[in-house]
């Protein structure tokens, strides 16, 4: 260890102590301030550590945030409350508290995450500014050493300096938040106001609200259309490996708790708290404290927006309100976003109902110039099973999506209406439906439906005549360049002459007007083939 600071001479400490009061006032953020004091105090006290905590605003805690001499890792991780060790007993009473043999101390507590074993005395200075006790300031020697009168006033000294000098950086980094504060929410302001998706909307909120934060991750949960479960929609996550979470139902865990109390809710540390549904990820990710917010729109929940950080961390009342904040305009922005995408699911359901209504009055008119002498009940019928194939699309789009459609799933429902609707009582027909997926958007998949149930009926009607039983085999599929539909039955195969048929001419109209496709029939030996084939092009509509 080096000769203490009472050998120094006055002259000489009057000099260090100019130039800690230089140093200082040039220096303005806080992490800079501190590592400064911190180096500068060890110089002058001429001690082997000197180390500084802050008492958190609006808290209990004294964080380690500098040190000379103990652990690096332990910075901003390893805290003490206030009266607990010699360094918050200091804080606690706004005097030094000194120890020749610190370990024997009754008030001291060991942090064995910091390494400071090697230390055995100890000189604890309460960091005071304009009254007001902002943190503590350890000296530590590794011999043994007795701190005489004098090196506890030229620590008072360098204290008095070194919380001046604190509380104008934490000022200063306070201002630079707001400042930084007040930029997101702008940015943020203008984000919910874009006429941009929901989703893109919802990732920028995220990455914004953890940036302001300065949380290494932010999650956004919305409440899903069962009204029961929170679903992840969004996360930003940086320098974490971060699981995708499953749904929580509301009430279950932190987000759970926060949605159905309408409150925000803090936790210390996630990876202990019996509430908290992934403990497991949240211990492989490093993540140790949890705010989390409801999302609100005048009194009615919709989901919830989660920060984490990487230490313990008790947020502030500011921190608290500033999330909040940011959570409202989220909301606000989600429901307008709905409100928008409502009004164009309107528009098109409208457009989509017209052109359908269109669809069903051309089969009508062509029906009605038919001169084929089918009663009226079978006129009926053959119009019904036009009508639910079309209905089969739509109910294909409620259930899977807005837009695109599987004409798979929609054949499968055509095959069993038709096969309720118009097999003859005598006919043991088997219809099968076979091949892979195939999507379209909904004005194709219409048109496409109404050609497989026309060709379906057609085979069910004039292939299996004189005969008791029959298969008709459905196969859709993608090539390179098209998609292509199959139709096949082993039945009487087709006649030398093609009989002219109202629901032939429906399928080459539409194949070739709405589909811009091919139709081909192919006389097999062993029944009829038809087959579809449509451009790509017509896919991507």
């Amino acid at each position: 260890m080096v000769e203490p600071a009472a050998s120094l001479h006055a002259s000489a400490v009057i000099t260090n102590l100019r130039a800690i009061a230089q140093a200082l006032s040039a220096a303005w953020d806080v992490d800079t301030t501190l590592d400064l004091i911190a180096r500068q105090t060890a110089q002058v006290m001429r001690v082997d550590s000197c180390s500084i905590y802050l008492l958190e605003p609006e808290g209990d805690m004294l964080w380690l945030r500098a040190s000379t001499g103990l652990a690096r890792q332990a910075l901003g991780r390893t805290g003490l409350r206030r009266g607990e060790g010699l360094t918050g007993w200091a804080a606690q009473h706004g005097e030094p508290a000194a120890a020749r043999d610190a370990q024997a101390d009754p008030r001291f507590k060991l942090l064995p995450e910091v390494r400071e074993g090697s230390f055995l005395s100890l000189l604890a200075m309460p960091l005071k500014n304009r009254g007001r006790v902002i943190g503590a300031m350890n000296i530590q020697t590794r011999a043994f050493h007795e701190f005489t009168a004098d090196e506890v006033e030229l620590a008072a000294l360098i204290s008095d300096l070194a919380a001046g000098a604190i509380d104008r950086a934490l000022l200063y980094d306070h201002m630079n938040r707001q400042i930084g504060e007040l930029t997101t929410l702008a940015k943020v302001s203008e984000t919910v106001n874009s006429p941009i998706y929901l989703d893109e909307m919802l990732d920028l909120v995220v990455e914004m609200a953890a940036k302001v934060m300065g949380a290494p991750v932010c999650a956004l949960r919305l409440i899903d259309g069962t009204g029961e479960l929170l679903v992840q929609r969004s996360v930003k996550a940086t320098g974490v490996n971060f699981h995708e979470r499953p749904p929580l139902r509301i009430g279950q865990g932190v987000t759970g708790r926060a949605v159905s109390e309408k409150r925000p809710v803090t936790v210390l540390d996630i990876r202990a708290d019996p509430t908290y549904p992934s403990r497991a990820h949240a211990r492989a990710e490093g993540l140790v404290s949890m705010l989390s917010v409801p999302l609100m729109v005048r009194e009615r929940v919709i989901g919830a927006l989660n920060c984490y950080t990487l230490e313990p961390h008790q947020f502030s009342e500011a921190e608290v309100a500033l999330f909040s904040t940011l959570a409202n305009q989220t909301a606000l922005a989600i429901e307008n976003a709905q409100l928008v995408t409502n009004a164009a699911v309107v528009r098109e359901m409208h457009h989509r109902i017209k052109n359908n209504l269109q669809t069903v009055a051309m089969l009508l008119r062509m029906q009605a110039a038919d001169g084929s002498g089918l009663t009226a009940q079978d006129v009926l019928t053959i119009s019904v099973n036009r009508v639910l194939s079309i209905a089969a699309v739509h109910e294909v789009l409620a259930q899977e999506g807005f837009r695109l459609v599987n004409v798979k799933d929609v054949t499968e429902r055509i095959a069993a209406l038709v096969a309720q609707n118009m097999l003859r009582p005598d006919l043991a027909a088997e219809i099968a439906v076979d091949g892979e997926p195939v999507i379209l958007p909904s004005r194709a998949a219409t048109s496409l439906a109404l050609v497989i149930n026309e060709l379906l009926q057609n085979a069910l009607e004039h292939a299996f005549v004189g005969r008791s039983a029959g298969r008709v085999s459905i196969t859709l599929g993608q090539a390179r360049q098209e998609v292509v539909v199959t139709v096949t039955d082993d039945g009487v195969g087709l006649p030398a002459e093609q009989p002219a048929s109202l629901g032939l001419e429906i399928v080459a109209t539409l194949v070739r007007d709405d589909l811009h496709g091919r139709l081909t029939f192919t006389n097999t030996g062993a029944g009829t083939q038809v087959v579809v084939r449509l451009p790509h092009t017509t896919e991507a509509e």
